[in-house]
């Protein structure tokens, strides 16, 4: 599971240095690919796995499907951590998300988010009161 914010910069030559709590669930590879409100995802090459074989369900006769199937794995990048924790990310994925160089990582659960700084602070501030404000359950059932 992935937890926390932190805040590492990007280097001259696109790549990022992942946090060090993470590098081992990352270090046999990872898959980095569009995520939604112009984030990137990041998922251990094990759980990427995962969601490929359930999207395989996904009905090729649905546009939305196929749209959104297509966006998803044009756009992945499937990366191994060097010895020092960075990875690349390629210049497509980076101009997706607006980075330059101050960015923000943050743990989602079974994935990490790579946001620009900026954009991060906009939609945590966007959405925090509203967070707050919730009465009632978000996921029924669950939560």
């Amino acid at each position: 599971m992935f937890l926390g914010t932190h805040e590492p910069k990007l280097d001259e030559k696109g790549r990022l240095i992942l946090p060090a709590r993470f590098r081992d669930e990352l270090a046999d590879g990872l898959v980095i690919t569009k995520g939604q409100e112009n984030c990137l995802y990041v998922f251990p090459a094990a759980e990427f796995a995962l969601i490929t074989e359930r999207l395989r369900q996904a009905p090729v006769t649905q546009k939305n499907s196929r749209d959104y199937l297509r966006v998803m794995f044009a756009g992945a990048h499937d990366e191994v951590p060097d010895n020092q924790g960075r990875i690349n990310i390629p210049s497509g994925l980076r101009t997706y998300a607006s980075l330059e160089k101050n960015c923000v990582v943050i743990g989602a659960n079974t994935r990490l988010e790579i946001w620009d700084q900026t954009a991060w602070g906009k939609y945590l501030a966007d959405r925090e009161k509203t967070f707050a404000d919730v009465s009632e359950e978000v996921l029924p059932g669950l939560f």
